[in-house]
């Protein structure tokens, strides 16, 4: 049951995220950032065809999760285009929104996302936890381009009503299989795919003022910072052979993503376990300008990107504001883009 208030969460598997006692509504990172509205053009795609279930595979073919089998990839993507381009068109229009100020691509958003909640969209129990992984990452995008744009005043009442709803439809599906995975220790509620659960959820619970879908955010926040080592090591993500890199980034994302819709609502994250989040940002860094750390670690050359744009440094707009970094701060400059939508297209800045 949604309080409507952040309590104090001591006594509890919280105590973690020590939050003061607050009657205020749950807060993003945008708010109180009012964008003029501007009559820049925006031109909104028709919505993707929908269903309310998806049956994808895994396009890995080694134990590891490692080696992309490109006959599957293409059947993945086939599989997964509607739900995809449901999330890339609803947080592009929302960042043109952010860039501009533009009206047409904040309404863009509630037509995209009212049609996605008329037709209750991808909210069903999923039948392979790739379709899963699918229903998160789109619970995530689209719920953070909701909150760029929910204080706009462009959408109706009757819409917000229904599009939360729809949120809370997802929400339930993410978190319920979450919940069910943690009771084997070597699933996958146990690695990145438990904080972008966590990011898809948390947005929505702030969409909705639902504190209990917050908080499971923020347990999801705590479950990865307490799995950084000491050296920055996030010991799953190193199981994945030549994808070791890549993965610690693609973890690092919403554990940045979480730390700011945290921080938006008062409570210390960046200092959790003393610092993790500094030491997986560093070990990344360094990844990416020497691989043969990670070449070392596991063995295997690392598969390394053929730019440093996107999802590969865009977790960092945000965490170079709070923590400077000459090469980060470089490297964003040099980046082609910095949005994924996955996160919601462009970070907080």
């Amino acid at each position: 049951m949604s309080l409507g208030i952040l309590p104090v969460l001591a006594a509890t598997a919280l105590t973690f995220f020590a939050a003061e006692l607050r009657a205020d509504p749950l807060k993003s990172p945008w708010d109180g950032h009012p964008v003029p509205l501007t009559d820049a053009a925006y031109s909104c795609p028709d919505p993707p065809p929908f269903s309310k279930s998806l049956d994808a595979e895994s396009y890995y073919s080694d134990a590891h999760h490692s080696i992309i089998d490109p006959v599957r990839k293409a059947a993945y993507e086939k599989a997964a285009e509607a739900p995809d381009h449901l999330g890339q068109w609803t947080t592009q229009a929302a960042d043109a929104y952010l860039r501009h100020g533009s009206r047409a691509g904040a309404q863009c958003v509630y037509t995209l996302l009212s049609a996605a909640a008329a037709a209750k969209a991808w909210s069903a129990s999923m039948p392979t936890g790739q379709a899963h992984y699918v229903q998160k990452w789109l619970l995530a995008g689209t719920a953070m381009a909701y909150l760029k744009v929910r204080d706009t005043g462009v959408g109706t009442p009757e819409q917000d009503k229904e599009i939360l709803k729809w949120f809370g439809l997802l929400a339930d599906q993410v978190r319920d299989y979450v919940d069910d995975k943690m009771k084997n220790p070597n699933s996958d509620a146990w690695n990145n795919h438990r904080y972008w659960a966590g990011l898809a959820v948390c947005a929505a619970g702030i969409a909705r003022n639902d504190t209990r879908e917050f908080h499971f955010g923020m347990e999801a926040f705590k479950a990865g910072v307490d799995e950084i080592g000491p050296n920055g090591v996030l010991p799953r993500e190193l199981q994945r052979a030549g994808m070791a890199l890549h993965y610690h980034l693609y973890a690092l994302a919403p554990l940045i993503m979480l730390a700011e819709l945290g921080e938006a609502n008062g409570v210390d994250m960046y200092a959790q376990n003393h610092n993790a989040i500094d030491r997986l940002v560093n070990l990344c860094e360094q990844g990416l300008l020497h691989p043969e750390i990670f070449e070392r670690a596991t063995g295997v050359q690392q598969n390394m990107p053929d730019k440093i744009s996107g999802a590969t440094i865009g977790w960092a707009v945000p965490y170079v504001k709070r923590h400077p970094d000459p090469q980060l701060s470089a490297w964003i400059a040099q980046a082609e883009y910095t949005s994924f939508w996955q996160w919601g297209g462009l970070p907080p800045a």
